[in-house]
């Protein structure tokens, strides 16, 4: 028997040569998005660099430190809204990673699908990863809120709510709070497949809020580093505060703190780049500090929490898409 050799024709139209190299090509992708994103904010990052030369170093450094924490309690409260035991230096990485997918993507979701995707490889079924995930910002929201009103007590004379919002927003805007929950019962009542997976959702999460808190190594992980959380946050944003001689009560500032991002966390914007920066200006000036050292305190803040971390933080999030822990 010959063996006779067909001749190589031409590719059939629609096919490749190769397969495209889509994980190679999301590798990549989060460093286009920070280069779009710096070239869309350059004007920020001049000024607050600019801002950053003039500040006592040794108080910048414990923000950064401070900072690098935050990455740390947000580890600890990921593990803590879930029983599974997970990888801790890949869940730490993974933490890094999704701050800078949080603040390319709208806040909250960059960081929410990181985590998503992370617990769905390490083996969690996706109903239980999304009631962790769930339970995360439930948990981080109730601290944030709760040490708040506790510092708001403590300190009632921290803030002059009248200079937060405009004369007459108030009655607007709680009408308009309102009105986005009685549409959202109103769906729910007459929509009734997303009413079923509404409840299937909260059963799952109920039951994952019992056995996280039947062990309370867990319970204290998510609750300890939910409240960590913006703690150091706000820690970071008073240490810049005393970097550039701010003159308001490292209480004070701690308040307006958590004031703007409780305000800021209904704006849909990536990370609240711009919306987080003018809350906090609001904030600070409503707590007495000069406009003008305010906005210089919360350009150089975003630049050591936001700017500095971000490309480290894109190529951590390329280096876990490319070795699958994403």
């Amino acid at each position: 028997m010959t063996a006779v050799q067909l001749p190589q024709g031409p590719l059939t139209p629609g096919r490749f040569p190769r397969r495209v190299p889509v994980r190679q090509i999301l590798c990549l992708l989060p460093l286009l998005l920070v280069t779009v994103v710096a070239v869309q904010h350059r004007d920020v990052l001049v000024e607050g660099f600019g801002h950053l030369r003039s500040a006592e170093w040794p108080w910048l450094l414990a923000a950064a430190g401070a900072t690098c924490l935050t990455w740390v309690a947000a580890a600890f409260t990921r593990q803590g809204a879930v029983v599974d035991r997970l990888p801790r230096r890949r869940l730490l990485a993974t933490q890094f990673a999704a701050g800078s997918a949080n603040h390319l993507l709208p806040t909250g979701l960059g960081a929410g699908a990181v985590n998503l995707r992370f617990m769905t490889v390490c083996g969690i079924p996706l109903a239980r990863s999304s009631a962790a995930l769930a339970l995360y910002l439930l948990a981080e929201s109730v601290t944030r809120v709760g040490l708040l009103l506790v510092l708001l007590v403590a300190f009632p004379d921290a803030l002059r709510f009248g200079d937060l919002l405009p004369n007459g927003s108030a009655a607007p805007l709680l009408l308009t709070v309102g009105a986005v929950a009685v549409v959202a019962v109103t769906v729910l009542a007459l929509v009734r497949r997303l009413r079923t997976t509404v409840l299937t959702f909260l059963r799952t999460a109920l039951g994952e809020l019992r056995s996280v808190h039947t062990r309370p190594c867990r319970a204290l992980a998510l609750w300890g580093g939910s409240l960590a959380f913006p703690s150091l946050q706000a820690a970071g944003l008073v240490l810049v505060g005393m970097s550039l001689g701010l003159p308001v009560p490292p209480v004070h500032m701690a308040v307006a703190y958590l004031a703007a991002t409780v305000a800021v966390a209904l704006v849909p914007t990536p990370g609240g780049l711009g919306s987080v920066e003018a809350a906090l200006i609001v904030a600070l000036v409503a707590a007495g500090a000069p406009a003008a050292v305010a906005t210089a305190v919360v350009l150089a803040y975003r630049i050591i929490t936001v700017w500095l971390p971000l490309v480290p933080g894109a190529l951590t999030l390329g280096a876990l898409v490319r070795l699958k822990v994403i």
